[in-house]
């Protein structure tokens, strides 16, 4: 089972994209749940989503407690609330932020990670380019498709035209190639500097 948490604001659209992710798993002939928690419902407020992906049956329906993968829609939740909690050396970390890690005050944090398994992406930046809206939740998607293999970035955007129509779907589709060219164009980068 490979189970996500999704950290983000109210307004931010945590809850779907814990959905997007989980319709694209099912596209894909796979089990899928999401479900959030809230703190509290106000706008801004931290809000958690998580989302389960299994080719069995899903049995466990508690909050993910050990993720193996964790999204972060906004960064400044980092310092905020204990968003890596739970999550292993082996698992992915893929942060919205223009910002590099050091930046973020994670340089030393991340340094116990495999280097293919740490991300940022421009997510807000991305959205607001195709969308004219900062959403960064169904661009998080298509980098996360890009940096865990776990769904194809195909799925992601035919649960995105499931979710939405016209040109919110469009924009998000657009967006969510961008971030997936994106972190695969980090990740090969990566490659090469190792071989170096």
């Amino acid at each position: 089972m490979f189970q996500i948490r999704v950290h983000g604001r109210g307004g931010q659209g945590v809850v779907t994209t814990a959905e997007l992710l989980s319709v694209a798993a099912f596209a894909e002939g796979r089990y899928a749940q999401a479900f959030p928690t809230f703190g509290s419902e106000r706008t801004g407020a931290p809000v958690v989503g998580y989302c389960r992906i299994d080719d069995l049956p899903i049995r466990s329906h508690e909050p993910v407690g050990k993720p193996d993968a964790v999204l972060i829609q906004d960064a400044t939740l980092l310092h905020q609330v204990d968003v890596f909690d739970g999550l292993d050396t082996d698992g992915y970390l893929l942060i919205n932020t223009s910002r590099d890690l050091a930046a973020l005050g994670l340089a030393d944090y991340v340094q116990r990670f495999a280097r293919d398994r740490v991300m940022t992406v421009p997510a807000s930046e991305l959205a607001l380019k195709h969308l004219g809206r900062p959403l960064p939740g169904a661009v998080l998607l298509g980098a996360f498709a890009a940096l865990t293999g776990e769904v194809d970035v195909a799925s992601v955007n035919k649960a995105i035209r499931e979710r939405f129509s016209g040109s919110v779907a469009a924009g998000n589709v657009a967006a969510a190639d961008e971030a997936y060219d994106h972190v695969r164009a980090q990740l090969e980068e990566r490659v090469r500097a190792q071989a170096d």
